[in-house]
């Protein structure tokens, strides 16, 4: 009996990525996948130029130029779609600044995008294709996220790549035109490749590298299938599958409730450049710096208010590096007051040396307060030297589904991200193409403008 419903969830996922229609996906989701693209494109080609995206191109470049047939975003090389997708990956999440999940658990255009767009462009797929295959990838990345969080989080695991893999997978095997039986067992051998893990932060690289292989291996498991390579039909509920595994949990209905009918991808996007439940801390400074801005040197006190399931994440008072800050709501915080932003160049040296900032972020306490409405909700407390007190709480920030930015502030992200790599004319045309994209013939006309 125990087999019967493991292998009907596993094959009823397969189908699912075989036999979805373009037209059967909402009008509200191609324009969410289409911002999703355009989001990725900026973040991206920014990401390109840090330490870490840079080190992850010319490793690839090195061992994956054996089969040009993919684009390294920000070089304008083609390589290999596997060692493409690995690279992109690691770009796309180098500034803080991919999209993330309505519960700040994951990003889904890392590894999603990243094996979308190099398969895709490496087949010559259509538009509509690229977007079903995006569509069928992020639905199921967010399942499996639904079906395991928030043990698997609570455990200790990275959900981006510990789901993004088996998203990258169905994004993959739908571009190649792998049947139901072999998504089957392509799913279980992304499940071999499935992990990530939180002991991630500090002043290193090492959060910016976990989507690369998942972009990778979501390739390798579904071109390993397409020539025969069998996988296990238990890898998601099986008694050693993922969800027992990863996340103690038998309940997998959340993989198939309502598949092919809802599509509740909750995709939410970054104003700022540090980990999405930040921004929440940085709107209220925001909110409160007009009252306090000329007198800085006057805040005595500042108390940080956050849900228990949150309270103490991201409490770095003193970050060493970018990679510190940006997972510092004390930077965030002090930096949004002190000069009004939290850009990407906000989380630099310049800022993190910054003494006002310094003296702010080490005030900065943190308190966890359980009726605050949502897990990421913040409310922050300033107090001055007069006895006067100004607070603010957000619980939707800026980029989120309830405050969402508008297409023009999209548009001036890729171009400030963009920076050197594209022109205005070329990020008119970028621009135009995403928003027709459907029509596109190729996507590689689209990858063509991206150097």
């Amino acid at each position: 009996m125990e087999n019967t419903v493991i292998q009907r969830k596993s094959i009823e996922l397969a189908n699912y990525v075989s036999n979805l229609k373009f037209e059967d996906i909402p009008d509200h989701v191609v324009d969410e996948v289409q911002t999703l693209i355009f989001d990725y494109l900026g973040v991206t080609l920014r990401g390109s130029t840090t330490d870490s995206g840079r080190i992850a191109q010319e490793f690839q470049e090195e061992y994956g130029s054996v089969k040009p047939e993919a684009t390294l975003i920000g070089s304008g090389k083609k390589i290999t779609s596997q060692a493409a997708a690995f690279a992109n990956a690691v770009s796309s999440h180098s500034i803080e600044m991919d999209d993330v999940d309505d519960l700040a658990l994951f990003h889904f255009s890392p590894p999603i995008i990243s094996a979308a767009l190099a398969v895709a462009e490496a087949n010559h797929s259509s538009g509509k294709e690229l977007i079903t295959a995006i569509t069928v990838g992020c639905d199921i990345m967010k399942r499996l996220s639904d079906a395991m969080n928030p043990n698997l989080r609570d455990r200790g695991y990275h959900t981006t790549p510990v789901c993004g893999v088996f998203g990258a997978t169905a994004a993959a095997a739908r571009l190649e035109g792998l049947s139901s039986d072999e998504i089957v067992s392509a799913f279980g051998l992304a499940g071999a490749h499935a992990s990530g893990l939180m002991e991630m932060y500090g002043s290193n690289m090492q959060k910016r590298i976990n989507p690369g292989p998942a972009a990778q291996n979501g390739i390798v498991a579904a071109r390993l299938a397409k020539r025969g390579y069998t996988g296990a039909d238990t890898i998601f509920d099986g008694k050693r599958g993922v969800l027992r595994v990863f996340a103690n949990q038998e309940d997998g209905s959340a993989l198939v409730d309502g598949l092919g009918e809802k599509f509740n991808l909750g995709i939410e996007y970054k104003r700022y450049a540090c980990a999405r439940p930040i921004h929440n801390a940085v709107d209220c400074a925001l909110n409160i710096r007009p009252d306090v801005l000329n007198q800085l040197e006057n805040i005595k006190e500042m108390k940080i208010f956050r849900h228990p399931s949150w309270a103490h994440y991201h409490e770095i008072k003193s970050p060493k590096s970018i990679h510190e800050a940006q997972v510092s709501l004390n930077h965030g915080v002090a930096v949004a007051l002190v000069e009004g932003d939290a850009f990407l160049e906000h989380f630099t040296d310049k800022w993190i040396s910054h003494p006002e900032v310094k003296r702010l972020s080490t005030m900065l306490e943190f308190v966890p307060d359980k009726e605050l409405s949502r897990g990421v909700s913040c409310k922050l407390q300033v107090v001055l030297n007069n006895g006067n007190t100004y607070e603010s709480q957000v619980d939707y920030p800026k980029g989120s589904i309830q405050n969402p930015m508008s297409k023009e502030e999209h548009r001036t992200k890729l171009a400030l991200l963009a920076g050197e790599h594209l022109n205005r004319a070329q990020l008119i045309q970028i621009h135009e193409m995403i928003e027709n994209l459907q029509s596109l013939e190729t996507i590689n006309e689209l990858m063509d403008k991206i150097h």
